[in-house]
């Protein structure tokens, strides 16, 4: 039971600095859930859902660097909850594994810690949507930021939080190790090697906690 909504499926969240490589595993994992013929869907925040890709746009539109972070925060915030009642929870309630390229804590980590907004703040705004949606399992893809830029030639131009400077993500990376701390459902999964030894990695750990046989 998931606040006041029946849920039959489970809820697995991806979470990292960017390159940290959540997009491809997310992809090699899914290979893997067809290969053994198990129901699920693969979404992604922010946006997953028509609305909240619209928000999506706004979000990371290189061009917008007048937004304020308390704004940044809220449109998350919103794009979340859109997402959750358009597409998540419908899947959940058919009996569905989601697995979702970030969630709650990429808002904790950067506009939390990095932004300074506090994790209070940030779990007020997004109250609701873990009363409707807690994780059942967040894994955790665990590389420094300096790391990750080299492994994807450096930031994104065009993508407004990429560009946000190695500092930043250093607080961000920092921030999701107090998350580490506080939360057991995160698990790390180091992700340093290779591709392939990380993406069995994580298929162990989802069977280690009972989301697939």
């Amino acid at each position: 039971m998931r606040g006041k909504e029946m849920v039959k499926g489970k809820f697995v969240t991806f979470e990292g600095c960017e390159g940290s490589g959540k997009s491809t595993q997310l992809k090699l994992i899914s290979r893997y859930l067809d290969g053994e013929g198990i129901p699920y869907i693969m979404t992604r925040e922010p946006g997953g859902s028509p609305v909240s890709e619209q928000i999506r746009k706004i979000i990371l539109d290189g061009s917008n660097t007048a937004m304020c972070d308390e704004c940044e925060a809220l449109l998350y915030a919103a794009s979340r909850i859109q997402h959750l009642r358009e597409k998540v929870i419908p899947a959940l309630n058919e009996g569905k594994l989601v697995l979702c390229d970030r969630y709650v804590d990429s808002s904790l980590a950067y506009q939390g810690v990095a932004r300074g907004l506090g994790l209070e703040y940030i779990g007020e705004i997004n109250k609701k949507a873990l009363e409707l949606c807690p994780p059942d399992l967040t894994v955790f893809f665990n590389i420094p930021p300096d790391k990750a830029f080299v492994r994807k030639n450096g930031a994104d131009e065009n993508d407004r939080m990429e560009k946000q400077g190695l500092e930043f993500h250093k607080r961000v990376y920092g921030g999701y190790l107090q998350l580490l701390d506080k939360y057991p459902r995160i698990c790390a999964v180091e992700c340093g090697g290779a591709i392939g030894e990380t993406t069995q990695n994580v298929i162990n750990l989802l069977k280690e906690k009972g989301i697939i046989q």
